[in-house]
């Protein structure tokens, strides 16, 4: 097989897709739908798509993963949530099988240029504006990846004209090869997903690898507030085209007068009013930044940018306000699953604040947050598996209550919320002890706020 886009084929190969999730089956469908003998392997017993995937000719192996089937294979595509080191994975990538990611994999049958965003934090909340303010200037964008559209089942959209916005996660680009943004997005880093990497330079190393192939023809957009993305980006031979709310930007995209402007040594061109900006906080400012000069380089004009910016109220579990309860408002961030976007959701807000935290924890430092949680919080609920450490963390400083359940917790989070306060829920963990995954989890949250609400 060429790893080249055009010459990529995996007609009558053996492919084996491992990890049956929402990448995975796209990625199998794709394999298939171009001639590959795919087998698509998961630890489940059964999968709810298992009857289409058999139409269409792939072959499900469940209820674990059989080296023999990886080590026979001509090549292997993990899901996201499959670490690559499972012992099976690594035997068989040592018997010389090549083992890339879905994205990469999708990446390779692309027509069209790639916009691919990668950070700690704000990923999809950047990615989907971004693909908003291209639509605006005219182009068509195809927004997917770890967003939750699957860059495989987008592979038949593709065409020269069409851009690619590609949330990318470290699960993804670590297994990458010939993926090259023509534009990548680094927003953040900080530590985040250490249950899975080893070490936080490990999680470094592979959210770098998004400049591993641009060229002196790319662009990275990179936040000059973050010196450890500057740090990485110094590696990358793409041109470097910085945002940030820092003064000391001579030139990029940054805040200035009351506007969005795109700074340059002939002075501060003005692109949007911040009024047109509807999303709350610090850190969503920053990221739409980003997405504007991801604007700025593919030639959009300010009135388009503005215009997408000002319909854009963010996302669903991105600081949602969910409602107001006898003058308790409850706002969803269930997306915040780190350390880092955790302690951004709660700086959003003054004093008199409930946040439930807690599920499963990925590692990283919870003493960061005690500053921002001393100075504005009530009480914490905590919840799932981190509950015993999160109370360990933070029982000092604020009082810690804990709930079984996210229908206990919402009671016991109006409980304690003071008239006019609000309830966060911002949980600096995964969701998977509870949930099957972080829209689930704030699906609850707003179910059990409904519910209090008729109460």
């Amino acid at each position: 097989m060429s790893a080249d886009t055009v010459e990529f084929s995996v007609e009558g190969e053996r492919v084996v897709v491992v990890g049956a999730a929402r990448s995975g089956v796209a990625a199998a469908e794709l394999i298939a739908r171009r001639g590959g003998l795919v087998v698509l392997t998961d630890v489940r017993e059964t999968i709810a798509e298992a009857k289409r995937l058999k139409d269409a000719g792939i072959t499900l192996e469940l209820g674990g993963h059989r080296a023999d089937t990886l080590a026979s294979a001509e090549l292997i595509v993990l899901s996201p949530g499959v670490s690559p080191r499972l012992p099976v994975v690594d035997r068989a990538r040592q018997r010389g099988v090549p083992v890339i990611s879905e994205v990469e994999l999708a990446s390779r049958w692309l027509r069209g240029r790639i916009v691919a965003v990668t950070g700690t934090k704000g990923k999809s909340t950047t990615s989907v504006l971004t693909g908003r303010v291209l639509e605006a200037a005219g182009k068509t964008a195809l927004v997917g990846g770890n967003v939750g559209t699957a860059l495989s089942s987008q592979v038949e959209q593709t065409a020269p004209d069409v851009i690619h916005v590609v949330e990318t996660s470290s699960f993804q680009l670590e297994l990458i090869d010939t993926f090259q943004p023509w534009i990548a997005v680094f927003l953040n880093l900080s530590p985040d997903h250490l249950d899975r990497h080893v070490t936080f330079g490990e999680y470094a190393e592979a959210k770098a690898r998004i400049f591993a192939n641009q060229t002196s023809s790319d662009a990275m957009v990179i936040n000059a507030d973050d010196p450890q993305v500057l740090d990485i980006a110094r590696r990358g031979r793409a041109k470097q085209v910085l945002f940030g709310l820092a003064d000391s930007i001579d030139e990029g995209v940054t805040v200035s007068g009351g506007h969005v402007a795109y700074r340059s040594a002939s002075g501060d061109r003005r692109l949007l009013p911040l009024s047109s900006i509807r999303v709350r906080g610090r850190h969503l400012l920053t990221d739409v930044l980003a997405a504007v000069a991801v604007g700025t380089v593919a030639d959009a004009p300010s009135s388009a940018m503005r215009r997408a910016v000002q319909s854009f109220t963010g996302l669903a579990h991105a600081l949602e306000t969910v409602g107001e309860v006898d003058g308790v408002c409850f706002v969803n961030d269930s997306k915040a699953t780190n350390i880092a976007a955790a302690r951004a959701a709660i700086e959003c807000f003054d004093d008199g604040l409930v946040v439930i935290m807690g599920g499963q924890f990925k590692g990283g430092d919870l003493s960061e947050l005690v500053p921002s949680l001393s100075a504005r919080a009530t009480a914490v609920v905590a919840i799932g598996e981190a509950r015993s450490r999160l109370r360990e963390a933070f029982g000092a400083v604020v009082s810690v209550q804990v709930a079984d359940t996210m229908g206990e917790a919402v009671r016991l989070a109006f409980a304690a919320a003071p008239p006019g306060g609000t309830v966060l829920l911002a949980p600096a963990c995964a969701s998977f002890d509870m949930f099957s995954d972080y829209a689930e989890r704030g699906g609850a949250f707003k179910t059990e706020v409904e519910r209090l609400a008729t109460e």
